[in-house]
């Protein structure tokens, strides 16, 4: 039988957490990009630098974790690849800030290396499984993807020099893109995908705890009521998100099924990404020089891509159970009605973040019921009793 089928179930090592690290401080560097507003809204630019900056930094890091689940042995090789990564990581937090384009080329060289060094890895890789025509295919769909992002990451530096035109979101593009047909089209390759959910998990963990740091601002000032209840609602809905995150970890995902992964871990890209976003709306809510309706419009559209993305890891749930139809429609009602009310009172920012708190939860029952079936086994029973 295949190596692949036949290695221990992997444990997220040190090492990994090690590595980990350098995207929290990167995190807190991408989301400072958005407090440089001009009168009182965001500049475009600094929202696409905003938007590149995390998405490409969450991408190295599904690259890296997708590598360690498929080959890490934690040894010697691991340690130089990861601390090298780390390293050049910091020219990339280094140059995530307001005049990002002075650090272009840094920026962009240092992306295209980390990109080369996964791919060197999986190249050492190819050698020493020729005799896996299944995972050889796989490897070389990964080479491909990788090293093809990484030229086209390159070739950015000089069309924004000649033309200043900015063209970093295509090799985002195309790693998605390349990733998500790959993930479709299932392949013959199985992750460890207890291990791969894990490693997912702790980067949102991660991102939920710069959420608590960020959200930190609401409870300086003086000891008011005003103060108190922007801090204690900021929070409950910080702990409303964890939770509903958590109940689909822990309840709903097969975390043993056989699958490649890459679907999911591309589904996490935006998770965390939205989350990014809520970290932000938070802040905004607090501040009053940003205009209302743009940041009631961030706050919405973020928490609404949060909720979406989680709903999208349903695919890996268990077999046995699939949400009903009702499932769909009230969160859907959900949805539409913490839409309406956001914008109907986006003058008031105490109604305001009193419909987000009674929204995430209101959402989080919803799944918390799911999960409790799902977790005593009667979800056959709901889904043939329910349209």
């Amino acid at each position: 039988m295949k190596e692949m089928l036949t290695k221990a179930e992997k444990k997220v090592e040190y090492l990994e957490l090690i590595y980990d690290l350098i995207f929290v401080y990167i995190i807190g560097r991408n989301n400072s990009l958005l407090h440089h507003t001009a009168e009182g809204r965001i500049q475009p630019a600094m929202f696409l630098t905003y938007i590149l900056c995390t998405l490409a930094v969450i991408q190295i890091w599904n690259f890296s974790a997708y590598y360690i689940n498929l080959f890490g042995r934690n040894g010697l090789r691991e340690h130089i690849f990861l601390f090298s990564n780390m390293f050049l990581l910091y020219f990339i937090g280094e140059g995530t800030h307001e005049h990002w384009h002075s650090f272009h080329t840094q920026y962009h060289i240092a992306w295209a290396l980390i990109l080369f060094n996964i791919v060197a890895q999986y190249v050492i890789e190819y050698r020493r499984h020729t005799d896996d025509a299944p995972l050889l295919k796989n490897i070389r769909q990964i080479i491909f993807t990788l090293a093809a992002e990484g030229v086209l990451v390159l070739a950015v530096i000089p069309v924004y020099r000649l033309t200043g035109t900015e063209v970093s979101y295509l090799p985002i593009l195309f790693g998605m893109i390349v990733t998500m047909l790959s993930g479709r089209g299932g392949g013959e390759t199985n992750v460890d995908f207890a291990h791969l959910s894990e490693r997912a998990m702790l980067y949102v963990v991660f991102t939920f705890g710069e959420m608590v740091i960020a959200i930190s601002g609401y409870f300086k000032g003086e000891l008011s009521f005003n103060s108190i209840y922007f801090a204690l609602s900021a929070f409950l809905i910080v702990v409303g998100l964890f939770l509903s995150y958590g109940t689909f970890y822990d309840h709903i995902i097969d975390r043993e099924q056989p699958t490649n992964g890459l679907v999911y871990m591309l589904i996490h890209i935006f998770i965390i990404f939205a989350l990014n976003n809520i970290t932000t709306s938070l802040e905004f809510m607090r501040e009053e020089e940003i205009e209302l309706l743009p940041k009631i419009v961030f706050l919405i559209a973020s928490f609404l891509t949060f909720f979406v993305f989680l709903f999208l890891t349903r695919r890996f749930a268990k077999k046995t159970c699939r949400p009903p139809l009702s499932f769909y429609l009230k969160m859907s009602g959900l949805a539409l009605g913490f839409t309406a009310l956001m914008l109907i009172f986006r003058e008031n920012m105490r109604v305001n973040i009193a419909v987000s708190v009674i929204g995430v939860y209101a959402a989080y029952a919803e799944i918390y019921r799911f999960g409790r079936l799902n977790r005593e086994h009667h979800c056959d029973n709901v889904i043939n009793s329910e349209p």
